[in-house]
């Protein structure tokens, strides 16, 4: 039985189609390893709130894809997962940026895991966790 690790770096590699989500917000994977994943995506007035700022659902999102990206890296072909809770501490507003997401799953048990996730603005600053 194989992993879903190698479909997740074939995705990296442009071999595989990325997750319909990944697609539509341009989420792209740039670094992968077991229990461990890196997203990058660009932002602009596209994903914007009513304010002007990065609206937060787009930030959860992206946090979101990124930490079940990695916990998928821990699981075994024909395993499946899904989000129980989902909580985003958001720190600074974000206009237009590159950000990158960087998730490692903390716990994983038999029945639920458990993964973190850091959002960096392109000028390395803490802007979502």
């Amino acid at each position: 039985m194989g992993t879903l690790i190698e479909r997740v770096r074939a995705v990296q590699r442009g071999e595989a189609p990325p997750p319909p989500i990944a697609k539509l917000f341009g989420m792209q994977i740039t670094e992968v390893g077991e229990g461990r994943v890196v997203m990058q995506m660009k932002v602009d007035g596209r994903h914007a709130n009513p304010v002007g700022t990065l609206h937060g659902g787009v930030l959860c999102d992206l946090g979101d894809a990124t930490m079940g990206t990695a916990f998928a890296t821990t699981c075994d072909e024909g395993e499946s997962y899904t989000t129980v809770e989902l909580k985003c501490n958001f720190l600074r507003p974000v206009w237009e940026a590159t950000l990158t997401a960087n998730a490692w799953v903390v716990y994983r048990g038999k029945t639920t895991g458990l993964t973190e996730c850091e959002v960096r603005d392109d000028k390395d600053r803490l802007v979502a966790k």
